[in-house]
């Protein structure tokens, strides 16, 4: 299970990438396993400033569809447009090609809630 150490990650299997004030989010290695070969990604809350916790789109595998939870609040800045034509790139890729979004935070201090590399691993054995 490829758990990047330079990641923060939450207990909805989202990982965030920390960068001054923009976060990048995506799906867990664990995540993209357990749903299987993902068909469709939506996420339509571009320019949206969006609460932690709030839903900020949806992806669809062939047996289920999952909702996507922000990790931080904050705007939504970049929505990665690759995945929309290539929802693949989520399966083959989280962590490079697979991103999700890019959100400006609102409140910095939220990172320090986010899990480690460690902790998260511990979360999913």
């Amino acid at each position: 299970m490829n758990v990047p150490a330079e990641l923060k990650y939450t207990s909805d299997h989202e990982w965030v990438k920390i960068e001054g004030d923009i976060a990048t989010i995506g799906i867990t290695d664990y995540a993209q396993g357990e749903l299987g070969d993902i068909v469709y990604v939506e996420i339509e809350t571009e320019g949206e400033e969006l609460d932690k916790g709030a839903v900020f789109g949806t992806v669809e595998a062939v047996k289920t569809v999952s909702d996507l939870f922000m990790p931080v609040s904050g705007e939504v800045i970049e929505v990665n447009s690759e995945i929309e034509s290539e929802p693949e790139s989520v399966n083959n890729s989280p962590y490079e090609k697979g991103w999700m979004v890019k959100v400006k935070m609102s409140n910095a201090d939220e990172a320090n809630e986010l899990m480690s590399a460690e902790d998260y691993q511990s979360e999913i054995a």
